[in-house]
């Protein structure tokens, strides 16, 4: 569970106060809601569910008429925040109303960020949507896609933008990077409180009897909550892997394992075979299954390389780091990271900005082959 691998993508939100982490800030002008009318639509939108690739991708969402829905929600965004800042007062029917078709538009709408070129560009404007999303949760806090949105934003932002950091920061500044990995552990512990939300309003009680009798609990999930089990597994896993001096982190694996075996029965097919790249990472590390470990996240690797159609550097990444380092096979790891590293990133546009992310580990672990190898040539 050491390796950051399956995590890839980015965020949402908008709290205008209250943060405690101060990066993702922004200072107050105004009061309540009616501020977002300052906000312009492509900011608003770029606040959807998914948006480096859209990670609900066997849900409703991507079903016939989405692209239609879609429209449809960014077309409702302006004149519902026009609306907002109209109407004043709490517990107004007509600013709820807007609330909830803002929240359902943040929620639903598709993004061009999936096909970015340039990641420090999504990196500086990711804590603004994240913000805004945290906001309308104030706001609404039962709102399924919000709470999915989130727990999928904060996990991929402190992946991709935080711990990569400290990963790269180590060598020359570990007191920095041991500070970015306590603040990335925050963050994957916010995704999965959003994560564990959104089952609990699927499944009232959920979350307490996950952490009681975790394999019992999760056969009330169905494949709809796949999004919300494998985000908030993620998260939790992430969060588990930096807490490793953290008895009470560590005695929460088996709740944990439960969400990602679940998702996993329920449809592998999930978002072109995410989980199964997440299993490649964490079988190395798994204690209750039978056989060798690496066989198994073998196994996982050629179904993700399946499902992703090969077009996808992740699970090539994932299998060089988590597998052949730990089995010492340079050959494979060299050949892995070439393959990724030899992937198109403008071959399919929706994968872009994913497989420029993972391009940039690819090189840094090739970088680093002579601290990761006993022998190299």
């Amino acid at each position: 569970m050491q390796s950051n691998a399956p995590f890839r993508t980015i965020i949402t939100h908008y709290q205008l106060t209250g943060t405690k982490d101060p990066s993702l800030k922004v200072k107050r002008k105004g009061t309540g809601l009616s501020r977002l009318v300052l906000m312009s639509l492509n900011t608003m939108t770029f606040a959807a569910r998914h948006f480096w690739r859209r990670r609900g991708a066997s849900d409703e969402h991507t079903q016939t008429g989405s692209v239609r829905r879609a429209y449809l929600s960014r077309r409702l965004i302006l004149p519902c925040l026009a609306l907002l800042a109209w109407v004043g007062g709490d517990g107004c029917a007509l600013r709820q109303f807007a609330v909830n078709q803002v929240s359902n538009a943040v929620s639903q709408s598709g993004t061009s960020y999936a096909s970015d070129d340039d990641p420090d560009l999504i990196k500086a404007a990711s804590p603004f949507s994240l913000k805004l999303m945290e906001s309308l949760l104030s706001d609404n806090p039962r709102h399924r896609g919000l709470l999915l949105a989130s727990a999928s934003g904060f996990t991929e932002y402190a992946f991709a933008f935080v711990q990569e950091e400290a990963d790269e920061a180590e060598e020359h500044d570990l007191a920095g990077a041991e500070a970015l990995r306590a603040r990335a552990r925050r963050l994957y512990l916010r995704a999965q409180g959003y994560g564990l939300r959104g089952l609990d309003v699927a499944h009232p009680g959920f979350s307490g009897a996950l952490r009681a009798h975790p394999k019992i609990a999760v056969q009330t999930a169905t494949k709809k909550d796949v999004p919300l089990l494998y985000w908030t597994g993620c998260a939790w896993a992430a969060a588990i892997a930096l807490s490793k001096d953290n008895p009470d982190m560590i005695a929460q694996i088996p709740a944990m394992e439960a969400l990602m075996d679940r998702a996993l029965q329920l449809d592998e097919s999930f978002d072109h075979g995410a989980i199964h790249d997440f299993m490649i990472t964490y079988e190395m590390s798994r204690h209750d299954t039978a056989g060798d470990p690496a066989v198994r996240a073998r196994r996982h690797f050629e179904r993700a390389m399946v499902l992703s159609g090969g077009n996808e550097a992740a699970p090539l990444v994932d299998m060089a780091e988590a597998v052949d380092v730990q089995k010492q096979d340079l050959k494979e790891f060299d050949s892995l990271l070439q393959q990724a590293l030899a992937i198109n990133p403008d071959a399919h546009p929706e994968m872009r900005l994913v497989n420029l992310i993972m391009q940039r580990r690819a090189r840094w672990l090739l970088a680093r082959r002579a601290d990761l190898f006993l022998v190299t040539p």
